[in-house]
Parts: C-alpha cells; sequence; structure tokens
C-alpha cells in the first residue's frame, strides 16, 4: 500500500482555455519545422502566393468592367447615320450594312456556291462595292460594311442595290438574285435590319459593256510587271453594221498621276478579239504598292475620234475582282495569273480614281 499524500485545496485546478491557445501555434510550429526551408523564405513564399491571387482577383473584376462598356459602346454604331440630311449640307454619308444570306441557290455543279454581294446606289450609279468571296457556301455570313457620299437633293430618288453573284475565275460571274430598297420610303430614325428574298435581276438597267481577259505577272528581283492582253468578249457594238474594231490601252498610274501606257494592236470588224499581246513595264517594289493598272477597250476609227468601249483599273486600292486579281498576282511572285473582268463604263472608273492630268506647257523662248 502506498501512503496517500494529501493535496493542498485549489492547488491543482484545471485551465482548458490555456491548452486550447497553444495547441494551435504548436501544430503551426510543427508544421514548418518539418520545411526544409528558413522561416524567412517560407514567409516570402507564402507572401507571393496571397499577392498572386489577389492580382488574379483584380483582373478579373477589370476584364468584366472592360466587357460591359466596349458593350456599351457598341450600340450607336448600329444606326444608320445620314449627316446632313436634315442640316444645311448638300451631301450625307450613308451606310449600308450587309450581315449575312440564307439558302442561296447553288450555282457550281458541286452543290455550291462562292457567293459576293456588289452594292451600289442608282441613278447615280458613281460608286460600286464588293464584299469578299465566301467559298463554298450557300449560307454565308458578311457583316461588311460601305459608306456612299449621296446628295441630299437625289436622296428621295436614290435606290440601293444589292446583287448577289457567284464568283468564278475562269467565265463569267453569274447573279444570284438581287435586292433593291428605295431611299425614299425609308424612316431614317429608326436602325433598319431585317430579312428580304432575293428577286430576279433586273434587265434593264446595266449596260453590258463585255468581258476581257489577261493575265499578270510581278517579279519583284528584276521589279518588272508583265501584262498580257489575252482576248476579249461580248464587246458592245459601236459601229453602225453591229461590229467594232477593238484595240486595248494599258495604262500605269504612280500616285494618281499617269506614268507609263502601251497599246495592243486593232482588231477589225469583231466584237470578240483574240489578242495574246505581252508589255511590261519596270515597277519597283515601293512603287508597286502605289502604282494604278487601267486597262481600256477602245473601237478604232479612222475618221472619227475613236469610241471608248469600257474599263477597269486594279491596284492595292482597288475592290471586288479586281483587287483579287491583283492580291494574287503579289502573292505569287513570278508565276502569271489570268482572270475575266466584266468592262464598266469610263466615267464610273475615271471618277473613282480622280486621276491627276500632267499639263504641258510649250516655252517659245528656252533660253532662260
Amino acid at each position: 500500500m502506498f501512503p496517500k499524500i494529501p493535496l493542498a485545496k485549489g492547488t491543482v485546478t484545471p485551465n482548458t482555455t490555456a491548452s486550447h491557445t497553444t495547441a494551435a501555434p504548436g501544430f503551426i510550429d510543427q508544421l514548418l519545422n518539418k520545411i526544409p526551408l528558413p522561416r524567412w523564405a517560407i514567409y516570402t513564399i507564402f507572401a507571393v502566393i496571397v499577392l498572386m491571387f489577389l492580382v488574379c482577383i483584380i483582373c478579373i473584376c477589370a476584364k468584366c468592367c472592360c466587357k460591359s462598356k466596349k458593350k456599351i459602346k457598341k450600340k450607336p454604331d448600329n444606326q444608320i447615320n445620314l449627316q446632313g440630311v436634315i442640316g444645311s449640307s448638300t451631301t450625307s454619308l450613308l451606310t449600308v450594312g450587309l450581315k449575312e444570306a440564307a439558302a442561296l441557290t447553288a450555282m457550281d455543279r458541286s452543290g455550291t456556291s462562292d457567293p459576293y454581294v456588289k452594292v451600289y446606289i442608282t441613278p447615280n450609279k458613281s460608286k460600286t462595292f464588293e464584299t469578299k468571296v465566301y467559298r463554298k457556301t450557300l449560307n454565308p455570313v458578311f457583316n461588311e460594311h460601305f459608306t456612299f457620299k449621296i446628295d441630299k437633293a437625289e436622296l428621295n430618288e436614290s435606290t440601293i442595290v444589292m446583287k448577289v453573284f457567284d464568283f468564278d475565275r475562269f467565265s463569267k460571274h453569274d447573279i444570284i438574285g438581287e435586292l433593291r430598297l428605295q431611299l425614299g420610303i425609308i424612316d431614317w430614325n429608326h436602325v433598319i435590319e431585317e430579312w428580304e428574298d432575293l428577286r430576279e435581276p433586273s434587265k434593264f438597267e446595266d449596260e453590258i459593256l463585255g468581258e476581257i481577259c489577261f493575265s499578270l505577272r510581278y517579279v519583284p528581283t528584276t521589279n518588272k510587271l508583265t501584262v498580257v492582253i489575252l482576248e476579249a468578249k461580248n464587246l458592245k457594238s459601236m459601229d453602225k453594221g453591229g461590229s467594232s474594231d477593238p484595240y486595248v490601252k494599258v495604262q500605269l498610274a504612280l500616285d494618281k498621276k499617269k506614268w507609263k501606257r502601251k497599246k495592243t494592236s486593232v482588231k477589225k470588224c469583231t466584237l470578240n478579239p483574240y489578242f495574246n499581246e505581252s508589255f511590261t513595264f519596270d515597277v519597283s517594289f515601293e512603287q508597286i504598292q502605289r502604282v494604278h493598272l487601267m486597262i481600256s477597250v477602245w473601237d478604232h476609227d479612222k475618221l472619227t475620234r475613236n469610241d471608248a468601249i469600257g474599263k477597269i483599273f486594279l491596284g492595292c486600292d482597288a475592290a471586288g475582282n479586281q483587287l483579287r486579281h491583283w492580291a494574287d498576282m503579289l502573292s505569287n511572285p513570278r508565276r502569271p495569273v489570268a482572270q475575266w473582268h466584266n468592262l464598266l463604263s469610263n466615267e464610273q472608273v475615271d471618277s473613282t480614281l480622280n486621276l491627276k492630268h500632267t499639263v504641258r506647257i510649250p516655252f517659245i523662248n528656252k533660253n532662260f
């Protein structure tokens, strides 16, 4: 038997609070002691993790705020803006937006089409825009916008024309359908966004001037631009006998100033001439970015002035089929790229180019 030892009252009291407060720090100290790094390194890593977490939260909040601001800014862009219609200005800016098309007619054997759209305003057809070509689809999404300058006095009598074509590099582009919208009946206080059915194209508006096929080849190392006029077809008759005596002018303009020109031989009494004549120009790579190539078809007449049949121009600021041909030439150096083009009126091309003419002043006395 062991002797009983009396305990003094109140000498031993359970202190539960002290044990709880010291347990957590002891556990953290044991955990930190197991990490083979000094305490200052552990604290630094912990601080970096916390800082990165805060930065991520700030970035997410900033991104959400930017998205909401962009959505607010996009709303005014959807409105059709006709500045000057109500004011004192004589010209206005009209923006036409093409969003998409659906269930187009298949024009190719594969059961698809390569659609693009031409947009212009009649009766003053001063400028024609074209969308990009969308390959092998019957449901193209365009999302393209075009701006026209229109005289306020002509607004009520004008019509927007949108023609959908099937692109074909080596033959005439087939028209799929067209849409005409009279500007005089539009309520300009509201945004117009609706689906419309395509209709049969008008047969009486566009004058058929003919088509021309030529190839382009550019060699940057030698600075040579080669134009081969191959053939033309379905040219407009300019003579009384229902025929023409066509020839082709090939001209270069640099910085909108006439620069160089050559021409083919004359083909007698034909609306479908075959030329196959080649012309080479010295054009540096720096100049090729600023040059315009003008191809014009003329009817030769011995007794009177030669008549213009049609014309087109190509260059880095051309549009539609002409721009695609020029871009194909630049992206395929040293390789000839041939393509058919529809001729436009000389007035339409000249108004688009707005070339600067050089005036030659004759000097009687050259001894200065």
